[in-house]
């Protein structure tokens, strides 16, 4: 049997649900295959090249070997590497530990800049990495959710109830990604770890003086005010530069369509 194509399907679909007199009951499946669709493939497409990507694997896979090798099955630690920058997080027995992981990580091929966020602590058990689990699913969700948030360009880790953003994000999806982070439940404090972008689309770009690309790590605790992208100095704040070339990858525009509530 010869499939029709998906606009003869979805055409067919929609004279059936005129034809019936069932517009109410067609209306979302006709915005889910229209509208809807098209902008929620473009706001979940993950901003780097597949190059990138499968660099970005590799490195991850090169580096739980290397972290083996440094700690002789010691310690939890996690390696989330995105755009070739390294983010360590968990628990190590001993400072010298958490300073053996990071030599190792910045030895690895293609490893283009790290952030060490491990604690020099006991490791966490099975009910608080189940916790963080679920913390990081919810943030995920909600990122899905949000109007203009590039989810698919945003990766998210969740270490002891502190959650990490990391990804290339415009000072607009900065802020708008944060806020939803900071207003998930379980989320005890907020690291962004990201390379500012220009906004593509001219609009709310940069603050004067960033350029056109800048790499920090920002985090935020509490219901405190998100931390300026600029880089001024704001109390109970810290924002650490992070080495990272400039990447030759523009990301396209995010479409952000508002639809009209179905009647």
């Amino acid at each position: 049997m010869k499939l029709k194509p998906t606009r003869g399907i979805a055409a067919t679909l929609l004279a059936t649900c005129l034809a019936g007199g069932a517009l109410t009951a067609c209306v979302p499946v006709a915005l889910v295959g229209g509208a809807v669709g098209a902008g929620a493939l473009l706001t979940q497409a993950d901003r780097r090249s597949g190059e990138t990507q499968q660099a970005d694997s590799s490195i991850e896979a090169t580096a739980r070997d290397a972290v083996t090798q440094a700690l002789g099955g010691r310690g939890h630690v996690n390696v989330t590497s995105y755009f070739r920058k390294v983010l360590l997080t968990g628990e190590v027995p001993t400072a010298q530990d958490k300073q053996a992981v990071e030599a190792a990580m910045r030895a690895t091929a293609g490893v283009q800049g790290v952030v060490n966020e491990l604690a020099v602590m006991p490791e966490s058990g099975a009910m608080q990495r189940s916790s963080d689990a679920l913390v990081s699913s919810k943030v995920r969700s909600r990122l899905v959710g949000t109007n203009g948030v590039p989810s698919g360009s945003i990766k998210v880790v969740t270490e002891r109830g502190t959650t990490y953003l990391m990804g290339r994000l415009t000072a607009q999806e900065l802020a708008a990604a944060t806020d939803v982070a900071r207003q998930t439940d379980g989320v005890q404090r907020v690291v962004r770890v990201v390379d500012l972008i220009a906004d593509p689309t001219g609009a709310g770009g940069l603050a004067s003086g960033t350029g056109p690309q800048s790499s920090a790590v920002q985090q935020t605790t509490g219901a405190a005010p998100l931390t300026p992208v600029s880089g001024e100095s704001v109390p109970g704040v810290e924002t650490h530069p992070v080495t990272q070339p400039t990447i030759v990858n523009a990301p396209q525009p995010i479409q952000v369509q508002t639809l009209p509530p179905v009647k």
